[in-house]
């Protein structure tokens, strides 16, 4: 099962594709989508889109994973990550791709150990747990701890999901 891990951002997302077989994950690819910061809003958001859907199209993942918002200081900065956030999570669902949403501390805890690890840590233990893998940014060390956090977490969650048989009468 290949596994997409999205790190959301309006001036760089972050793109992760791990390989799920049984209990072992692999790295497959990661990269970086960047928009132009002096461009309007609506272009920057068009071109994460337009990038996205491509690297949905190209990975061809089974499941996506959208590491959900912070509450930043700044009220503009929220609100654009908001944007940038939506436009991840409208990609791959327009491709018909099933999107899951985790918390930021969620995802550090379940790569590093600990919900309040820099990005430092995050850079270590995704190297560590992909051996051999060529990290493209931050942003993209961050999305492979997303997919990292959705390998784990996928299979309780159906499990969950898995209709409950009726009771023999």
């Amino acid at each position: 099962m290949k596994l997409l891990g999205l790190d959301p951002g309006l001036r760089a997302t972050g793109w992760g594709v791990v390989s799920l077989e049984g209990d072992h994950l692999r790295h497959v690819a990661n990269g970086t989508i960047r928009t132009k910061a002096d461009a309007p809003l609506a272009d920057r958001l068009f071109e994460l889109f337009r990038n996205l859907v491509a690297v949905v199209e190209q990975q061809a993942p089974d499941s996506v994973a959208v590491e959900e918002t912070f509450v930043n200081k700044n009220p503009q900065s929220t609100l654009k990550l908001g944007q940038a956030r939506g436009v991840t999570l409208l990609a791959p669902a327009t491709l018909g791709i099933p999107v899951s949403e985790y918390a930021a501390n969620l995802v550090k805890k379940t790569v590093v150990g600990v919900g309040h690890a820099d990005k430092n840590q995050i850079h270590v233990m995704v190297s560590h747990l992909l051996p051999g893998v060529k990290i493209d940014s931050s942003d993209s060390a961050d999305a492979l701890a997303v997919a990292i956090c959705h390998g784990h977490h996928l299979p309780a969650a159906h499990s969950w999901r898995q209709p409950v048989a009726e009771p023999t009468r």
